[in-house]
């Protein structure tokens, strides 16, 4: 059903170019993590090609157990055709040495598995959640990677922004319209220090202390011993709070960390991507 509720009507107007979009295409498969934007892409797609819209799910270390269960559980639920797909970019040097190109050669990996899965069920056409706003992002490599794919960008195509699509996501009961940004656990890492699979599961436990205590928006950042915290400003009271902190210091020493450290500047986006690690 098309989503009218509450949502502007140049804001439903690019929902209606994106089903005409999506028809064009006949088939396709599509990148989906179960976040905010390949969800309601997924959600859109089902409703127009039904069948024909393919879900393909990386499995890699990269990606929490908590998160993919959710995503399991969410195409489940909404009656998506999932697949889930072992990803190897772990074996690639190029990647584990995290010199800043790291996002392209994780997707790269992505799309070239898609690509096999395509032409294994004749589907003409791949697809990832890029949006208007990741235009603006310039650590997000992907987008390299999907060009040399031939990867589309329906959402991006037809003007979708992050805030219209978490409109039109609560408008059908989309229950990712409010979820908060994510990105793989590989960007905890700063740039310049070799990904690490045992760091890795690091700072994925801190990170699911951090959800446990109910922040919404929140990094474990990576520096050797140190798990630098960062959450919204807005909660920083929350995390003050006696028996909060303790339940913080407590629960990330636990996943194996010497020192827990409290950025002062809050959460932001790509804050270890851009500048190698001096904290040693």
């Amino acid at each position: 059903m098309e989503a009218t509720l509450q949502v502007p009507e140049h804001v439903v107007y690019k929902e209606r170019a994106l089903k005409t979009l999506l028809e064009s295409y006949g088939s396709l498969a599509i990148a989906y993590s179960g976040g905010v934007d390949s969800a309601y892409l997924a959600e859109i797609a089902h409703e127009v090609l039904d069948h024909k819209a393919h879900l393909i799910l990386a499995d890699s270390p990269s990606i929490p157990r908590a998160e993919v269960k959710e995503a399991v559980d969410l195409a489940e639920q909404r009656g998506w055709q999932l697949t889930l797909i072992k990803t190897q970019e772990f074996e690639q040097e190029e990647f584990l040495k995290n010199d800043g190109t790291r996002c392209y050669f994780c997707k790269n990996e992505l799309f070239s598995k898609m690509d096999q899965y395509a032409r294994d069920n004749q589907i003409p056409i791949l697809a990832y959640g890029e949006i208007t706003d990741d235009l603006l992002d310039p650590t997000r490599l992907g987008a390299k990677a999907a060009r040399e794919h031939q990867v589309v960008a329906p959402l991006a195509e037809v003007g979708l922004g992050k805030e219209e699509i978490r409109r039109l996501s609560r408008a059908r009961n989309l229950p990712t319209w409010n979820k908060a940004s994510f990105a793989c656990l590989s960007s905890r890492f700063p740039k310049g220090t070799r990904v690490d699979t045992n760091a890795m599961q690091k700072v994925e436990q801190a990170e699911e202390i951090l959800k446990g205590l109910g922040f919404h928006q929140y990094r474990a950042r990576h520096h050797d011993d140190i798990c630098r915290v960062e959450i919204d400003v807005s909660d920083f009271h929350k995390v003050l709070l006696p028996s909060v902190r303790q339940a913080i210091v407590d629960g990330i020493k636990n996943a194996g960390y010497r020192f827990v450290a409290l950025d002062l500047t809050g959460y932001q986006t790509g804050s270890t991507a851009s500048l190698p690690d001096k904290t040693m």
